[in-house]
């Protein structure tokens, strides 16, 4: 036991330095002794003095107003919890969790000249889902006219692959011609180049006939069927934008527009059109655009409420997925009498029922109101697309 004169230093030292002196500390004989007990106490310590004591010697921390207090703050509470209420909007946790995080740069922001870089974005180069999802169904279309026991013809593929890249680019300056007044109110659309003010309207008419001069000079390359049936799709490609304003179905109108290339392809090999292989092939690529473009429309659902326009996510509100299983069903089934009809070999039918199961997989697992996961699955679609192309392909390289 430390001498009482020690005590006393010690006591005036920390009043020296503005330090509350500890409370006395219990005599040997008092710790021994068993604690008195008081018929009723708040605090669940048998000696609230003593456990407080321990703990502001540990902790150097202003006595509470109970011990019961104390254990509660220190103890059972994390070392980082905030006193701030939780649903307080002023605390500073919550306003670092609503800032979203930046967007990753993409190889526009980081190669691109900063000039070119409004019309990348206008073109949607950034994002390449769309220039994939519009060439599949050509590359469906070039695969399936290849003869028996041989590869697709490359020109053709490669003339459609730039053609796709251009013709999707096309239609997004026209959508964004004619929808700025209704993305600048859209939070997903209002940082794009019209709506932002970063390009004008009529800097985005000269890049449309930038991209259609390019387009015409691949479609010259085709034969004369084939240049009357492309430029047939323009017609599709500059109204599809305005559908939006008139009916809940413009997905429908996109699938015909998107999978045009699904006539085009073959065309361009045969030189004409054979209705049992080609019809199948395009009614399945709308019914596919149904399923991935009405769970990318959910990601603006309560945006299109607010201004007025039209979609199948508010046609089939909470009926989605049943809607979707449905136009996934014919798809498939489209793209196996498709099959049938054009003598594909048995791998054909193998990775059908794999593109299926993607499509399940889509459709199960989608959160529709959860924008992000809408997103990824409506990426996802590239796979289900390249799926359809390997089937077609190993399809015809042992139908011979």
């Amino acid at each position: 036991m430390a001498p009482p004169s020690l005590l006393r230093a010690a006591a005036a030292e920390l009043r020296r330095r503005g330090h509350r002196a500890p409370l006395p500390l219990p005599s040997l004989s008092s710790l021994l002794s068993p604690p008195p007990q008081a018929p009723t106490s708040s605090c669940p310590y048998p000696n609230p003095d003593a456990h407080c004591r321990h703990l502001i010697t540990l902790r150097r921390c202003p006595l509470p107003a109970s011990a019961s207090d104390l254990f509660y703050s220190r103890v059972l509470l994390p070392t980082n919890f905030s006193p701030v209420s939780p649903f307080s909007t002023s605390s500073s946790s919550s306003e670092s969790a609503d800032k979203a995080s930046p967007p990753p740069l993409t190889w526009v922001d980081k190669w691109l000249p900063e000039a070119a870089r409004p019309y990348a974005m206008l073109a949607r180069l950034d994002k390449p889902i769309g220039t994939w999802l519009l060439a599949w169904p050509c590359i469906w279309s070039i695969t399936i006219a290849a003869m028996p026991g041989e590869l697709p013809d490359l020109k053709m593929l490669a003339l459609f692959g730039c053609g796709a890249v251009l013709l999707r680019g096309a239609g997004c300056t026209v959508n964004d011609l004619l929808d700025r007044d209704i993305d600048n109110k859209v939070e997903r659309t209002k940082s794009r180049p019209f709506a932002s003010g970063v390009l004008t309207p009529s800097q985005g008419v000269c890049f449309l006939g930038f991209q259609l001069l390019l387009g015409l000079g691949i479609l010259l390359q085709l034969n004369n069927y084939s240049r009357i049936l492309g430029a047939s799709s323009l017609l599709l490609v500059f109204s599809y934008p305005l559908m939006k304003r008139f009916t809940f179905w413009p997905q429908a109108y996109l699938g015909l527009t998107f999978n045009w290339g699904a006539l085009l392809g073959w065309a361009a090999i045969k030189g004409s059109l054979d209705p049992a292989i080609i019809l199948p092939l395009y009614s399945a690529g709308i019914c596919w655009t149904l399923v991935y473009d009405t769970i990318y429309a959910h990601q603006d659902k309560e945006d299109d409420l607010k201004v007025g326009v039209k979609s199948t996510a508010l046609r089939f509100g909470d009926l989605t997925k049943y809607w979707i299983s449905g136009f996934g069903v014919a798809c498939i089934g489209s793209l196996a009498l498709s099959g049938y009809n054009a003598d594909l070999g048995w791998p054909y039918y193998p990775f059908l029922t794999a593109a299926g199961a993607q499509l399940v997989w889509q459709i199960s697992t989608v959160e529709l109101s959860n924008r992000s996961d809408c997103n990824r699955k409506f990426v996802s679609n590239k796979w289900f697309g390249a799926l359809v192309f390997s089937g077609i392909l190993f399809g015809r390289l042992v139908s011979f």
